[in-house]
């Protein structure tokens, strides 16, 4: 209980830390007012450029990835001969590392989203769920990764695409057999990543949603 506990404390607090916007206001903006009003990377990218928002997306992802990599890490330094097909008590320590990432990713997408930092106004979790869900799955993440660049790149609509990859993960998981632990958490963040963008859904919908598109060159960050 105490591992599970630890998980989720630490895991809120690592998702909260709010990454985007001190990107942001280190370059003197506040975003949370300007382009969509959102702290994610493709709200920063969008507003100061390409450097600053794949900065934001990669401490962002780091942020999933630690709260869901500790507690297994620590797992394996308790018991660095054992593996999952053990027997007995080993096993079950392994089964209790294993809900402690599980808890702590979920956590952490939550501390992104609703940040105590941030009086609780926060990102859509995309990096930081995909972060934390590289380490606990990385065959349905890359596989959700390749129809992100996919519908990206195609149709340039970060949101579509963070959507349908939020949809392709879990159905990964579900095809792939994994653990019904891993195949659950991935279906509740996805899910929660697609709430997230509902505004963008009822944009999409309507034809007025925001397309990426390449800057110039003399716009490029130096």
């Amino acid at each position: 209980m105490i591992l599970f506990l630890l998980a989720v404390v630490a895991g809120y607090l690592l998702g909260a830390l709010p990454f985007g916007y001190l990107v942001a206001r280190a370059q003197g903006v506040d975003i949370f007012k300007v382009g969509s009003g959102n702290p994610g990377a493709t709200n920063v990218k969008r507003v100061l450029g390409a450097k600053a928002g794949y900065t934001v997306y990669v401490l962002d992802a780091l942020k999933g990835a630690v709260a869901a990599g500790w507690p297994l890490l620590y797992a394996r330094l308790q018991h660095p001969a054992i593996t999952t097909d053990d027997a007995g008590s080993n096993l079950g320590a392994i089964d209790g590392s294993l809900a402690a990432a599980v808890l702590g990713l979920v956590a952490a997408v939550l501390g992104h989203s609703f940040s105590c930092f941030t009086r609780f106004k926060g990102g859509k979790g995309v990096a930081t769920a995909s972060g934390g869900l590289l380490m606990l799955m990385p065959a349905p993440i890359l596989i959700g990764a390749a129809v992100w660049f996919v519908i990206c790149f195609t149709s340039r609509y970060v949101s579509l695409a963070s959507i349908l990859a939020s949809i392709t993960v879990p159905a990964a998981a579900w095809m792939l057999g994994l653990p019904l632990m891993l195949k659950i958490v991935a279906t509740l963040l996805g899910v929660v990543v697609i709430l997230r963008h509902h505004a963008n859904i009822r944009r999409l919908i309507a034809g007025t949603e925001h397309r990426w598109e390449r800057r110039p060159a003399d716009q490029k960050d130096s």
